[in-house]
């Protein structure tokens, strides 16, 4: 009788050889970290750099800018960080007609309540629905600017709030504006936080990444900034008295630009700009 001897090395079907498991293993973890990479951070601008404020009409910029903020309408400026301006809380006045009805902040009355200073009505953020729907044309104006190859977007009017005749709130405005931010990170573009240096404390909550202060030296509010933003703030000054605080305070740290209430361009009556 004989006796037959298995030799064959074949592994049952049922098991796999440890070291080809841990093989795998280790490769469906390496799959899975880089499909769980964090998305990648939108630059943010320099500091202390040259600065010009063109949303009243782009032109070429002046030497040694090395930011320039113009308004979303307006290409960037080529091989400079670029600040893409968006009315996100007011309607422009010739836009009205464009806005619902509906999503205009209207008081007691029925009346809109506008921006006399610049005669523009006040967008309604005070209930969620509203706020998403206004988010969805504002973001759908964010992208174009990431479309045109902008790095940053300037939200402005986030202290429209304070115009709205206590209609609408600070939490309001934050709430909104964490819409913003989530769409245009999204697009890797950064955002500003647009003056309102009482919310400049809500910095973490709404996921701003710098800051664009109006008068900040004349006001002596660009300390506030400063420490929220780490010193990436870029001021705009509207007279000499001003530019005299930002720079005496503030001109070796922060990008601090003089310009006219107009914004305007070279060649037009009224057009300043001034560093220093």
């Amino acid at each position: 009788m004989s006796v037959s001897i298995r030799t064959s090395t074949a592994v049952p079907p049922s098991r796999t050889p440890a070291p080809v498991l841990a093989g795998a293993l280790l490769l469906l973890l390496s799959l899975t970290a880089c499909g769980s990479k964090a998305p990648e951070a939108p630059a943010l601008p320099p500091r202390h750099a040259g600065f010009d404020y063109q949303i009243g009409g782009a032109y070429d910029p002046p030497a040694g800018v090395r930011v320039v903020a113009r308004d979303r309408a307006a290409a960037p400026a080529e091989g400079l960080y670029n600040v893409c301006y968006v009315n996100a809380f007011q309607a422009q006045p010739q836009e009205r007609a464009d806005w619902p009805a509906d999503l205009l902040l209207r008081d007691r009355a029925g009346e809109v309540v506008v921006d006399e200073d610049w005669d523009e009505p006040l967008l309604d953020i005070g209930t969620p629905t509203k706020r998403a729907r206004i988010a969805d044309r504002v973001n759908r104006w964010t992208d174009g600017c990431a479309d045109k190859g902008y790095d940053a977007i300037e939200p402005d009017n986030y202290d429209s709030y304070t115009r709205s005749r206590r209609l609408l709130t600070p939490a309001d405005a934050t709430a909104f504006m964490r819409l913003l931010t989530r769409h245009a990170h999204a697009r890797h573009l950064a955002v500003g936080q647009k003056n309102t240096p009482e919310l400049a404390g809500k910095r973490e909550s709404t996921g701003l990444d710098f800051a664009v202060a109006e008068e900040c030296g004349q006001y002596d509010e660009c300390g506030i900034y400063a420490r929220a933003y780490d010193d990436r703030v870029l001021d705009i000054e509207y007279t000499d008295n001003g530019l005299r605080k930002a720079l005496a305070g503030w001109g070796s740290r922060l990008s601090i630009v003089r310009r006219d209430v107009d914004v305007s361009t070279p060649g037009e009556a009224g057009y300043v700009r001034r560093t220093g």
